[in-house]
């Protein structure tokens, strides 16, 4: 487990749809198509992009992520929530229940989310045969210690274990920003 390296990735602010969302934004029969693959298995970024509003502005041309799922979220950095003037809370993908409100709009027509806006909890993506190494357990709580010029330790970050994940840690682009993590950052897991 000593000095378990793990690589960072750090997730921009993009939106999760459901089918019939998807359709509201885009049309009847719409299907996502992908622009690349991500690091997590049959996740991938697609050419889709809609418009996010809050009451205080809107940020243009935020990307969509497939496959579609069965709620409609859309995923924030501090920094994105504060341009669209509104709250989210800090939560797991999926979590959404008391989110914040906001409007998605594509070329077809929008959708108003009474829920579904959040911030990311920190999160690492691990496979069993990693979390065996290692003696994490799913949901477990544990620290991801960074190197170099703004080094620092990233607190309060949720273990995710799944046969369907590929070991990788996501923060947003804020946690990358004050950690300087370019180029291909990574960084050492340590047990709470």
């Amino acid at each position: 487990m000593d000095n378990f390296k793990v690589i960072i990735e750090g997730s921009g602010r993009h939106v999760h749809v459901s089918k019939e969302d998807l359709e509201t934004l885009f049309g009847k029969g719409f299907e996502l198509e992908v622009k690349k693959m991500l690091s997590q298995p049959g996740q991938y970024a697609s050419n889709s992009r809609v418009d996010v509003t809050g009451p205080k502005g809107t940020i243009k041309g935020v990307s969509i992520l497939g496959p579609c799922r069965a709620q409609t979220q859309v995923e924030l950095s501090f920094t994105d929530a504060r341009a669209l003037g509104i709250n989210p809370p800090i939560r797991e993908s999926g979590d959404l229940a008391g989110s914040a409100p906001c409007t998605i709009s594509g070329p077809a027509g929008s959708v108003e989310l009474s829920e579904g806006a959040i911030i990311a909890k920190r999160h690492l993506h691990m496979t069993p045969e990693d979390a065996e190494k290692t003696g994490i357990s799913d949901k477990d709580i544990i620290q991801i210690k960074v190197d170099g010029d703004r080094a620092l330790i990233f607190d309060e970050v949720v273990a995710r274990v799944s046969p369907n994940y590929a070991t990788y840690v996501h923060l947003d682009y804020d946690e990358i920003n004050a950690g300087a993590l370019f180029g291909n950052p990574t960084g050492t897991i340590i047990k709470k």
